[in-house]
């Protein structure tokens, strides 16, 4: 595949974590990076005592962990000595609530420190925690608390008026704890903050996240404790992350990117991380960005895009000579949005791909390699990855078909909560099929092609909507596209794009102050067609261009084709409870 090339050794200023890639590929074993964390008698770990408590033992004590902000400026930060102890405290409270090994404990909060602090609580017991998004509504949080038979919830006292509504549903919850409560703050206050840290088999469950699919109920995918050792060489490898390294992870911990690298792998790395739990606005993420010296960046290309939106201007206004790394997680990264880091910060977004259920990043583009532009990367030490077909069998270079993964790394999930036939069914001819269409080049790297149930078959070709979303977004007047394909007689499918317009553009090319003319609307969408016929293939354009002012997506920034689909079509639209904007 032709792709434009960012030559990135060339550029180094200082040797990255993962220098010579093919080398340790050639002698990587899993077991050589155990001495990478620290173990209870060689055998047993806790992920939570690997992400805080070892730095107390060493200088990193009184070093900061966490700076936090939110929308309001309000601010704190903590050491790890610091989040050890309130971690202490927490798993206290949850043992006086008689919270014992393997129950589940579910965490309804913002982006607030007690939500990080309570995580590690609920993992230093021996508990399972789960994560949940706090614009979860009702029959969201029925759904998840009900499959789970969590025990216990931790929230506040707005939220918990939501689950108020649905507690009757909910016969396994026993306790609700409200920490803005003066019953919780007074009990806090006084719990001693020494605790025994359970000691876990690698393979004892950990955490859990829902994640919702095309149809039925969102399934429960668990991970174990295990699952930080690839958590923290990835972090280390891919974010290249450093002890004087200051992080931002974008990404909220109802999302698996929050867990695995906003809280475990991240702070195993002691890095001091940022958090900003406000709202996104281009200009105050970069103060953020300024303001704490961010050098190292994990967003998702829904940000990105949406940065480039508000141009390249405003990012002049600050000082981010800190930054030296730039990562993007969530959904492919157009290739445009590369080519803007390059032209706007002198550095590219690096790619990263992995699911919920692969628990850690299992293909990424490093810092010691060169970048082929839209490429996914390659794979992560340890990890074997192919491109087979529907019988599990691989497809010579160059070929479509499934992105798959032998099992079993480190992080890989264990189990789907209560649907062990689910958790089979991820499994053909002895690898994990991950459900993402792709190919591999002659070089080894991987390249996205689409959702296995996205991809659009149009007069007999197969056209991956993810290609035609890049070629739509390289146009000036584009910020976002989202593409299906919609039935036709005559071709099988043609492609439908969804398009949100950059505004500032329209003002400039229109000239118009109110409205957009359907003659001028009209003008655009040929012009959208032609533009991708032109810069992607002659039958894989639009026929069919609509303008809509947002597409809908998850919380971590993924465009939900399945929904546009079924709205074109008229029909169920399925669960939306983790969309963010619908």
């Amino acid at each position: 595949m032709k792709s434009d090339v960012f030559n990135k050794p060339a550029r180094l200023k200082n040797p990255p974590n993962l220098g010579d890639y093919d080398e340790v590929c050639r002698s990587f074993d899993w077991r050589s990076v155990r001495k990478e964390l620290d173990w209870f008698d060689g055998t047993k770990i806790n992920a939570a005592y690997n992400a805080i408590d070892r730095h107390t033992q060493t200088w990193r004590k009184n070093k900061v962990a966490l700076y936090w902000e939110d929308e309001a400026g309000s601010t704190r930060q903590y050491t790890f000595e610091q989040l050890s102890l309130l971690s202490n405290k927490m798993g206290n409270i949850l043992k006086d609530f008689g919270v014992s090994r393997g129950e589940r404990v579910f965490i309804f909060l913002p982006r607030v420190p007690e939500l990080y602090i309570s995580f590690l609580g609920a993992l230093k017991i021996g508990a399972i925690a789960g994560t949940l998004f706090s614009a979860f509504q009702e029959q969201a949080l029925a759904d998840r608390l009900g499959n789970s038979d969590a025990e216990v919830v931790i929230t506040n006292k707005e939220l918990k008026e939501r689950i108020d509504k649905v507690r009757k549903k909910l016969p396994a919850l026993k306790h609700i704890i409200t920490v803005d409560s003066e019953d919780f703050i007074k009990s806090f206050e006084h719990v001693s903050d020494e605790l025994h840290i359970a000691h876990m088999d690698p393979d004892e469950y950990a955490f859990m996240l829902y994640t919702s699919g095309t149809t039925g109920k969102p399934k429960g995918v668990v991970h174990v404790h295990r699952a930080i050792l690839q958590e923290h060489m990835t972090a280390k490898w891919v974010l290249d992350l450093r002890d004087d390294d200051t992080y931002w992870c974008t990404a909220d911990p109802g999302w698996v990117t929050g867990i695995a690298y906003e809280i475990l792998g991240s702070w195993s790395c002691g890095v001091a991380a940022v958090v900003y739990a406000g709202r996104f606005d281009p200009k105050r993420w970069y103060e953020i960005l300024a303001k704490y010296k961010v050098s190292v960046w994990y967003t998702a290309p829904t940000a990105i895009r949406m940065l480039m939106a508000a141009g390249s201007n405003l990012v002049h206004e600050y000082d981010l000579s800190s930054l030296r790394h730039m990562c993007s997680v969530g959904e492919p990264l157009n290739p445009e949005a590369i080519t803007w880091a390059i032209k706007t910060f002198d550095k590219p977004f690096h790619d990263t791909w992995w699911q919920t259920e692969t628990g850690a990043i299992c293909i990424a583009n490093y810092p010691a390699m060169d970048i082929k532009i839209g490429s996914m990367g390659k794979p992560v030490p340890g990890i074997t990855a192919a491109i087979v077909d529907d019988q599990g069998h691989k497809v010579p270079d160059g070929n479509e078909g499934n992105i798959a993964l032998k099992p079993k790394w480190p992080s890989m999930m264990h189990t789907i909560w209560r649907r062990p036939h689910k958790y089979e069914s991820y499994f053909t001819g002895g690898w994990y099929i991950s459900g993402d269409r792709g190919m591999r080049d002659k070089d080894g790297y991987f390249w996205f092609i689409g959702r296995a149930d996205d991809v659009i078959k149009t007069a007999g070709e197969r056209v991956g909507p993810f290609e035609v979303e890049s070629a739509l977004v390289s146009h000036p007047a584009v910020v976002e596209a989202g593409v299906i394909g919609k039935p036709d007689a005559m071709r099988g499918e043609i492609i439908k794009a969804f398009v949100v317009l950059d505004k500032k553009y329209l003002r400039k090319r229109f000239r118009e102050s109110v409205g957009f003319p359907e003659s001028d609307k009209k003008a655009l969408r040929e012009e959208l067609s032609q533009y991708v016929k032109k810069h992607l293939a002659g039958h894989a354009y639009p026929r069919e261009v609509e303008f809509i002012d947002k597409l809908p997506k998850t919380r971590s920034g993924k465009i939900m084709r399945r929904i546009l689909k079924a709205k074109e079509m008229g029909l169920p639209i399925g669960d939306t409870s983790t969309l963010e904007e619908y």
